[in-house]
């Protein structure tokens, strides 16, 4: 794995506002500190550049992995994951309360590839929501 350089780094946090791309959590509210991650990964042909990074909590970031797609738990298919370069969260996903609502095939997989909604991350995004920490899309 090709270490991001510290210029490309600070830009894709500065783009994401310091938020993770996928959970929209802030840095400042996480237990350990976001990190980039290669949309595309390198093993499969992505570059290390601002036009393939995301700024990712440590989670998420380990959840997706190099993953590309998963299986859509509605309807047993595969889809792409969602990718932040390339595609609105609004487009893919809702909140509702704590919960991030998956919209689409893109956002079911990547709900449930990412464990967007297990118990303690839905309590969490519910907390953030009610001291002004969480983005209300």
């Amino acid at each position: 794995m090709t270490r991001v350089p510290d210029k490309l780094r600070a830009q894709v946090r500065d783009r994401a506002q310091g938020r993770c791309e996928y959970c929209l959590v802030h840095e400042d509210d996480a237990i350990y500190p976001h990190e980039p991650d290669h949309v595309i990964a390198e093993k499969h042909g992505g570059t290390t550049s601002l036009e393939n990074l995301a700024w990712s909590c440590f989670l998420c970031n380990r959840f997706k992995g190099s993953d590309l797609s998963s299986i859509d738990p509605l309807t047993n298919e595969p889809a792409l994951l969602f990718n932040p370069r390339k595609q609105q969260w609004r487009r893919h996903f809702r909140l509702n309360g704590g919960r991030i609502d998956p919209l689409t095939a893109c956002g079911r997989a990547t709900v449930n590839l990412l464990h967007l909604n297990t118990q303690a991350s839905i309590s969490e995004r519910v907390r953030l929501i009610g001291v002004g920490h969480y983005p209300i899309k």
